[in-house]
């Protein structure tokens, strides 16, 4: 059951207290002086459970997990193609001809802002929670609390950082609505860092936490990843050598499925429960106000729905025969679904009874995260997770630290786990570092596929020229997002010679 989403949506309460976006004069939403105030509000446990709960809800924007980034991180890595109808905002990620007037840009920008101020809300106010009696809030609760509030804020951080580089810092609620000036990206991991290693110390094991909110487990390992991106490999493998009670799921297409979500690949996963409400889902761009407890993913990604992409030759052609995560990622001749056996090729005028084509005579289709495994169509309401960190992603950032600091054997390891769920050979022991980390590009491609992480590791092992080679990608420019125009704009502090090197 997901009743640990009901409270993600419960923020409302909090839209008249926080300034949200406190870059943008435009889109401040000011105190309403007959309401709640941070002063008469953090009294009881509730009470700080519910701020806490408004810094999540700004993952399930349209802005982020909703819609836009799935499109944007699976297009630019090109493990997408687009099919005729896909919309041109969207096209622009597939040949990299975004500008600073992109708008579901400047929605991602503005939703993880969002999501900063009602983290800064939180931890701004560690005083007053802390002046909490314990007899109404023990001093573990209070801790594991602001624990969440400073995961969120490293996450909407990291998910900023690496899309724009320099950025505004913000790490208190604003008091003017003049702006705030862009601050390194050195500076923005550091306080990432600094946020992870407290929430670390602070969070509750996975075993102990309600489903879907922030775990020791999740901070580590978002830590571990943090340092690998910044090349810190010994750092990184000392952080991920920290998590205990995680595996593989003995299936892998169990990752992606609602009934079997927070399993024990499980680390940290974005929340949505159609059950629970969507009829936001069109009006949340950037604040995740109201009911919007759903995923346009499937509707998007679905071949008996909107079918915008597919999966891309150049993944279909990555997998090895035999991989079994080729029939985990897809929908190909002679594939079951609740809808039909799958065919392709040209359909016939009359499709016999039993059988499904794949549209536009593709021949794969997605299967991960599309809930045809027991529907016959998507409703534009997928209430599956998205898992943004599972064991076998920390399994292979493992073996590329191993690699790195020069145990390929360990390396090795590691990679055969991973590929042992596949049903695939394990590789040979004794393989050179340039052989083990051919070996990590392959098998993250393959295991992580359309789950928003090749971008990224394309940009950091600097494959661009090779990866992207044909897709309009320019380098010294597309590395970074463009500052989107409405901030440069509304922010006094911003100008243009501080946009992004080529916008």
């Amino acid at each position: 059951m997901k009743t640990t989403k009901i409270i993600f949506s419960m923020f409302t309460l909090f839209t008249a207290m926080v300034i949200i976006n406190g870059c943008s004069e435009n889109d401040l939403e000011l105190v309403n002086p007959n309401g709640l105030s941070p002063e008469t509000f953090f009294k009881t446990e509730a009470q700080v459970q519910s701020a806490v709960n408004a810094a999540y809800a700004n993952l399930q924007t349209r802005g982020l997990y909703s819609r836009h980034i799935f499109f944007s991180q699976d297009n630019m890595s090109h493990e997408n193609a687009g099919n005729p109808q896909l919309e041109a905002d969207k096209k622009q990620y597939l040949d990299f001809s975004f500008d600073s007037s992109h708008g579901p840009i400047a929605d991602y920008w503005e939703s993880c802002y969002r999501g900063i101020n009602k983290a800064n809300f939180v931890i701004g106010n560690e005083e007053r929670i802390n002046a909490i009696d314990e007899s109404v809030v023990s001093q573990a609760t209070k801790q594991k609390f602001l624990g969440e509030a400073k995961f969120l804020r490293a996450l909407y951080n990291f998910l900023l950082v690496t899309r724009f580089g320099d950025m505004p810092l913000i790490t208190e609620i604003p008091t003017t609505t003049e702006g705030i000036a862009k601050s390194s990206a050195d500076d923005v991991y550091a306080l990432i860092i600094s946020d992870l290693q407290s929430a670390s110390a602070s969070l509750l094991d996975k075993s102990e936490e309600a489903n879907g909110r922030a775990t020791k487990g999740a901070a580590i390992a978002l830590l571990g990843k943090v340092y690998l991106y910044r090349g810190e490999h010994a750092l990184a493998l000392a952080e991920f050598k920290k998590l205990t009670g995680y595996a593989l799921e003995p299936d892998y297409f169990d990752n992606f499925k609602e009934e079997t979500e927070h399993g024990i690949e499980s680390i940290f996963e974005i929340e949505y429960d159609d059950a629970l409400g969507a009829s936001a889902k069109w009006d949340s761009s950037v604040t995740g106000a109201g009911p919007n407890e759903a995923t346009f993913r499937g509707q998007e990604y679905g071949f008996n729905d909107w079918f915008n992409v597919y999966p891309s030759d150049d993944l279909k052609n990555e997998f090895e025969d035999g991989d079994l995560r080729y029939n985990g990622n897809f929908y190909y001749e002679g594939s079951e679904s609740a809808i039909g056996t799958v065919k392709t090729g040209p359909a016939p005028n009359v499709i016999p009874e039993g059988e499904v084509y794949i549209p536009l005579e593709r021949e794969v289709a997605w299967k991960k995260y599309q809930n045809y495994y027991k529907d016959a169509n998507e409703d534009q309401e997928s209430g599956i997770n998205f898992k943004y960190l599972r064991y076998a992603d920390v399994l292979l950032m493992m073996a590329e630290c191993e690699n790195e600091v020069g145990t390929q054997d360990n390396a090795i390891n590691l990679i055969n786990e991973v590929r042992e769920r596949a049903s695939l050979d394990g590789l040979a022991y004794g393989l050179s570092k340039t052989a083990v980390f051919e070996a990590i590009v392959h098998e993250r491609k393959v295991e992580l596929a359309g789950e928003q992480v090749r971008f990224n590791d394309i940009l950091r092992w600097n494959l661009t020229s090779t990866e992207l080679a044909g897709t309009n990608f320019q380098a010294g420019k597309n590395e970074l997002w463009p500052i989107p125009d409405r901030e440069i704009t509304s922010n006094e502090n911003l100008s243009a010679a501080d946009q992004n090197p080529g916008y």
